[in-house]
């Protein structure tokens, strides 16, 4: 019960921030509506000349958004190291040590807001591209959305890890970056890996997002009986697990 109430005031208190500042809500999904309005429309004509047969826009989108989205999930919660470097910085941090809050609240309760954050964003796009052909069933999409909130609680909590061991913006940024651009390329967000070469399909399936970019789509398109979708799952479950403990170590660690 403590930890549960700890989490929630730790939550209540990283949420007010946002609310304060919620042009960061705003600019987090900028760049995911370019790809869904400018890139798109490109999409079906594209996928349509590899397919060799018609391709509507319902199939086009419930191929596109899914991708777009597991896109959004990593960035989203890829950087937010970079704030609690600042409270590190700020002292906040060190101030936690004379309280007697769980230190593993103190993660959960961030998580939590990046969590929520996130899927408050892929609900705003999810119904933007309503317009532009996407169709699905309202059940399939939630469970979707929930490979997303794995996907940020397992990134945000190595995030917040990795920033409590390096201390530094100038350290965090090119190793996130250099973690990144692979971790999106090999993932088949906006062309699928049918296409790339065999050496490229068999590296990317040890990439995770490959799995959830997969297990989204297949959801979207209403399979949620594909292996693809239980696959996923199961291993951003365990991956989220593992970076969760790490990370609670982390705060448990520096936090004293």
């Amino acid at each position: 019960m403590k930890l549960a109430r700890d989490t929630w005031l730790l939550f209540q208190r990283q949420f007010s921030l946002v609310l304060r500042n919620p042009v960061w809500i705003v600019v987090g999904i900028i760049q995911p509506l370019y790809y869904l309005f400018l890139f798109g429309p490109l999409l079906k004509k594209a996928l349509q000349a590899q397919s060799n047969g018609e391709l509507s826009s319902s199939d086009a989108y419930r191929f596109f958004v899914p991708g777009v989205l597991v896109q959004l999930a990593i960035f989203a919660t890829f950087f937010v190291g970079f704030a609690l470097i600042s409270e590190l910085r700020a002292g906040v941090i060190e101030r936690t040590r004379v309280t007697p809050v769980s230190r593993l609240a103190m993660l959960l309760g961030r998580s939590l807001r990046d969590v929520v954050t996130l899927l408050f964003q892929c609900a705003l796009i999810t119904v933007l591209s309503i317009p532009l052909g996407l169709t699905g069933r309202l059940g399939d999409i939630l469970l979707a959305f929930a490979l997303l909130a794995l996907i940020a609680l397992m990134l945000s909590s190595l995030s917040y890890a990795v920033a409590l061991k390096l201390r530094s913006e100038d350290a965090l940024a090119p190793l996130l970056n250099t973690v990144g651009v692979p971790i999106l390329l090999l993932s088949g967000i906006l062309l699928p890996l049918t296409y790339a070469p065999h050496w490229l399909q068999n590296t990317a399936k040890f990439n995770p997002f490959s799995w959830a970019v997969d297990g989204a789509r297949a959801l979207f398109n209403g399979n949620p009986g594909d292996p693809n979708v239980w696959k996923s799952l199961v291993i951003l479950s365990v991956l989220t697990l593992l970076s969760v403990v790490w990370a609670a170590r982390s705060f448990a660690k520096s936090v004293r």
